[in-house]
């Protein structure tokens, strides 16, 4: 989206009759075709961003929901809970084991009720497991197994990417795709980072100085889901031709492409979500001073300051795979993220916090570049799947259209498995080997074995062909 086309509609400009667009009750639209250019410029721009804001708001509360845990589970102890390190990494993971299959049937959703519609409902979903965390936290005799039931219960935020971005693939025409979805989901992870963020200061603040107030840690968003609820009821748009069926997903499952496309994205996005999870705990266990800064009677995590960055990295992967196509962006994702990775077990004996952080920061930038990157790939790859001759920029008919759309979503729900595969290894690095350092070296290997795969499926044939993917 054009900084231009931004102002516009942040000002709240009218959006004007568009050819061939008409409105039914239940705010359904049909004859939405986005690669129309009088009718993008008509209202098209206009009724897409704001679909895009309020799918964004919605997003960005289920990222919170879904990453309370990762926060939560370091402030257990001072609340009277007391769990083993496998159980704390369990918490920590399985939010994003729930959130991960949640996905898979999320994707169908938006085709079956229409975006608008299914973002009420997701929406909404998201009060059960915020109130039921604020309920449980407030009593230390709480069974583990309670607490990983309602652990569970946050991976509703989780589903809600798959669904979210597969409504707003269709509002966008194919050269606008990379930034719009990069903005979608680069403001449904800053809410990892809000989270990481927030919930120290108020469950600090709130206590005054009296240990933590952990039931505010899910309280606090209550009425910020109501908002998004009745936003999305009010603000939002149902597209009549945003069709994803079972037989479009069953041909991308089909095709050895998406295959490799998502386990690119478990590289990149897995990693985001992975150790945006883990990393309050790192820091705690690895630099117990640092895990938590006081200004006043409130306490201040670092931990959030990953997540920040790596959502903030998000659009700006998309807009370079835009211009340089994903694969080589990609590439290069995948080597600064092994590169850090391994600086960071080497300084590790150092005891250096702040060279430890800086080289994590670097870390979560890439893998944030990366998100952006592979899943602007997906449409090309399928487009020209469809056989469209240049599917950079132009997004194939129809069928490829509907394969797109699916395998966004599958790919997504894929790639979310990183944040149980990244805290549960680490979990059991420091069970089995007494530290960090082992876990970390299996990722090295990893991201070296992914940039191999994005070389030669990719990078290469990309560059021999001169067309970009």
């Amino acid at each position: 989206m054009s900084a231009s086309s931004t102002t516009a509609t942040l000002t709240g400009a009218p959006e004007a009759s568009a050819p061939g667009l008409t409105r039914r009750p239940g705010r359904w639209l049909d004859g939405w075709r986005p690669e129309d250019a009088a009718q993008w410029e008509a209202s098209g721009r206009l009724i897409a961003a704001r679909n895009l804001r309020w799918s964004i708001f919605a997003e960005f509360l289920g990222f919170v929901v879904w990453q309370l845990w990762s926060i939560v589970v370091v402030q257990l102890p001072v609340a009277g809970f007391h769990y083993s390190v496998a159980q704390s990494f369990w918490l920590i993971s399985m939010p994003s084991l729930v959130g991960a299959t949640l996905r898979f049937p999320y994707t169908f959703m938006v085709p079956r009720f229409g975006g608008r519609n299914w973002t009420i409902v997701s929406a909404s979903l998201l009060l059960v497991p915020a109130i039921a965390l604020a309920a449980a936290l407030g009593h230390p005799s709480t069974p583990f197994a309670v607490m990983l039931l309602i652990a569970a219960l946050a991976g509703f935020g989780g589903g809600n990417f798959a669904s979210s971005m597969a409504n707003i693939t269709h509002f966008y025409p194919q050269r606008m795709k990379g930034w719009a979805l990069g903005l979608n989901a680069a403001g449904g992870n800053l809410g990892a980072a809000v989270a990481q963020f927030l919930v120290p200061v108020l469950v600090t603040a709130t206590a005054a100085g009296a240990g933590v107030a952990l039931p505010v840690a899910g309280w606090f968003w209550v009425p910020f889901i109501a908002i998004a609820v009745v936003g999305a009821a009010l603000r939002m748009d149902n597209l009549s031709g945003a069709k994803a069926d079972f037989a479009a997903s069953a041909a991308a499952l089909r095709e050895p492409q998406l295959w490799l496309l998502a386990v690119l994205y478990i590289g990149t996005f897995g990693s985001f979500i992975g150790f945006s999870g883990v990393f309050p705990k790192l820091i705690a266990d690895q630099f117990p001073a640092y895990s938590a800064l006081h200004v006043g009677t409130a306490a201040v995590s670092l931990a959030f300051v990953g997540a920040l960055v790596g959502s903030l990295a998000r659009p700006y992967g998309g807009r370079l795979a835009d211009r340089l196509g994903g694969a080589p962006v990609t590439c290069a994702s995948f080597v600064a993220m092994a590169l850090a990775t391994a600086a960071a077990i080497l300084t590790l004996p150092s005891r250096s916090f702040w060279t430890f952080l800086g080289l994590f920061l670097v870390l979560f930038v890439a893998s944030g570049v990366g998100n952006g990157a592979v899943y602007r790939m997906i449409p090309t790859v399928f487009a020209r799947l469809g056989g469209s001759a240049e599917a950079h920029t132009d997004a194939g008919d129809v069928s490829a259209q509907r394969m797109t759309s699916a395998a966004l979503g599958i790919v997504a729900a894929m790639g979310a498995y990183g944040g149980f595969i990244v805290p549960q290894l680490l979990g059991a690095s420091q069970t089995h080997f007494g530290d960090y350092s082992h876990g970390l070296w299996w990722f090295v290997v990893a991201y070296a074995a992914l940039l191999a795969v994005t070389l030669i499926a990719y990078a290469i044939p990309a560059a021999r062909s001169g067309r970009r993917v």
